[in-house]
């Protein structure tokens, strides 16, 4: 087996293994091509961030698995996998993915559902008369 360089990512519920090695620049998800799973430009765009930021494009074949969460939240998890991996292979890419903003989780989740309420938020309706 060839080397690879490894990141864990997160985001919302979804967490990603992902692997990098040396190659043409594939991406593969749950043992899929990633533009099978990914339909929305968005998500893919997500996902090349990080070799857009640091220039390696072409240069990596990504194997990531992939469980919990939506298709955003999976495409999040990846990317940030994604940049871990990379600060493996070179610590000189900190400061550029750090600019983009790639390196920080995104710590946003579902608040959860609180009791005599709706919702999170939003309170039952009240009526004065």
């Amino acid at each position: 087996m060839a080397q690879y360089y490894a990141g864990t990512g997160k985001r919302k519920t979804a967490i990603a293994q992902v692997r990098l090695m040396p190659g043409a620049g594939k991406v593969t998800v749950n043992g899929k091509d990633f533009q099978q799973v990914f339909l929305r430009d968005e998500h893919r765009r997500q996902i090349q961030a990080p070799f857009q930021a640091t220039e390696t494009a072409g240069k990596y074949d990504v194997t990531a698995k992939v469980t919990g969460g939506g298709l955003t939240g999976q495409a999040g998890a990846i990317r940030h996998g994604i940049t871990r991996a990379l600060l493996t292979i070179k610590d000189e890419f900190r400061e550029v993915l750090k600019k983009a903003g790639l390196i920080t989780r995104d710590s946003r989740v579902k608040e959860r559902k609180k009791y005599g309420q709706k919702g999170a938020r939003k309170r039952f309706q009240y009526s004065k008369r």
